[in-house]
């Protein structure tokens, strides 16, 4: 089918209206990072005073009692995206995460979309979490998650539980790549060093509360503090995924209205040379009559003399 110059433009007004939403998307994307960001940074400091009253607690208790992980039942938590126009973020990170878990591993996610991913490679999902709308969401949603934890963890005694996180997090080069981040039981290495850490202060610390729930406190706190982080840094990597890709389709919209702009200059030059060979054939056309008229007219005017004198010769 034969294209216009109306078609042409249409197409090419369309494509503009195409790139002023892309555009539109991938400034949001870069606007929406900007917060998470923060937040992911905010929360550290909250996480250093947890880990400080973990500290404290150590100093004055003594060592701390780890079970085995290996005996634990195990919880997953998988932080997925449900805004969509971020590419196979969910997939992929559910392919990552199959890798890391079990039949037996129960597993909490958030987002419908990454529920979806995990029940398509054949993992039943315990309990789907909405994902934070805004910064303001991100406490709400690790409140919820903390509570399920604890529901699980009372439901799971005297067995413990192994909690580990699944989230997309910023690599090196600035590229998102998986991350598997244990929380429960507490990290070895972690306890190790706050155990062998001298306190720094001449005040010892003191705390009235009973050891037991004191313990518990810090536990909900770093395990707080840890879903916090995990969903913000989340979000900041889910932006990044929308705005590479949001730049890839602006990429390609500005191909696309390079092409679309050639064409029509080809088919504009096209109508004019056209419409002046038009113009060309038709002046050849009218000067060939033209000359045809004059050659006609002398022969004509010599028939009228000669007519005129041989009426004069009657006379």
């Amino acid at each position: 089918m034969a294209e216009t110059l109306e078609t042409l433009g249409r197409r090419t007004t369309s494509m503009q209206g195409i790139r002023s939403v892309v555009h539109m998307m991938k400034t949001l994307s870069v606007i929406n990072s900007a917060p998470y960001e923060h937040a992911a940074r905010a929360i550290e400091a909250y996480h250093e005073t947890v880990l400080d009253g973990l500290h404290a607690f150590v100093s004055q208790s003594g060592p701390i009692t780890l079970a085995p992980a290996d005996r634990a039942a195990q919880v997953m938590v998988v932080f997925g995206s449900d805004h969509g126009l971020c590419g196979n973020y969910n997939e992929s990170l559910a392919g990552h995460v199959e890798q890391h878990i079990n039949a037996q591993t129960t597993v909490l996610c958030v987002g419908a979309q990454m529920a979806n991913a995990l029940a398509d490679l054949g993992y039943d999902v315990e309990k789907a979490f909405f994902p934070p709308a805004s910064v303001d969401g991100i406490g709400r949603l690790a409140n919820q998650l903390t509570q399920k934890l604890d529901v699980l963890r009372q439901e799971s005694r005297p067995h413990e539980v192994s909690i580990s996180l699944a989230y997309f997090a910023r690599g090196e080069g600035g590229m998102q790549a998986p991350r598997i981040v244990a929380l429960l039981p507490l990290d070895p290495s972690m306890v190790a060093e706050l155990q062998a850490r001298p306190w720094a202060s001449r005040s010892l610390p003191y705390f009235s509360m009973q050891p037991d729930k004191l313990f518990m406190a810090l536990i909900r706190g770093h395990l707080f503090a840890s879903l916090f982080r995990a969903s913000a840094e989340a979000m900041v990597t889910e932006n990044a995924a929308r705005l590479a890709l949001m730049q890839q389709a602006e990429q390609s919209v500005d191909d696309r209205l390079d092409a679309l702009k050639s064409d029509t200059r080809a088919m504009r030059q096209s109508e004019i040379t056209t419409e002046l060979l038009d113009v060309i054939i038709g002046f050849e056309a009218l000067k060939k009559d033209k000359r045809s008229g004059t050659t006609k007219d002398p022969a004509a005017g010599k028939e009228r003399n000669t007519s005129a004198k041989q009426k004069e010769q009657n006379r």
